[in-house]
């Protein structure tokens, strides 16, 4: 391939769009454990049986992730040929 292909110019934009899916996973999942959880346990606030930071970093973080990546792989990454020559529909 050919050092300016287009594809490349895609490929970085859509590795970078996974590092800030990432990026946010890992801050969603730090604040809510780490600011609802730094408490003693007697003092838990609990949410169907789990306590409230579990329940946020974990359970509700799982959803959240699940459907950001499913925005994003549905409305934001393009199919990409992988021989060389440009399709003109992307």
């Amino acid at each position: 391939m050919p050092k300016g292909d287009w594809r490349f110019r895609i490929a970085h934009r859509e590795a970078l769009i996974g590092v800030a899916l990432a990026a946010f996973n890992i801050i969603w999942w730090y604040g809510f454990a780490y600011t609802l959880g730094s408490k003693p346990p007697e003092e838990y606030t609990y949410i169907l049986g789990f306590p409230a930071w579990f329940f946020w970093s974990c359970i509700a973080g799982l959803v959240v992730m699940i459907s950001l990546v499913y925005l994003v792989v549905k409305f934001v990454l393009k199919d990409m040929p992988f021989d060389e020559e440009r399709r003109d529909d992307l």
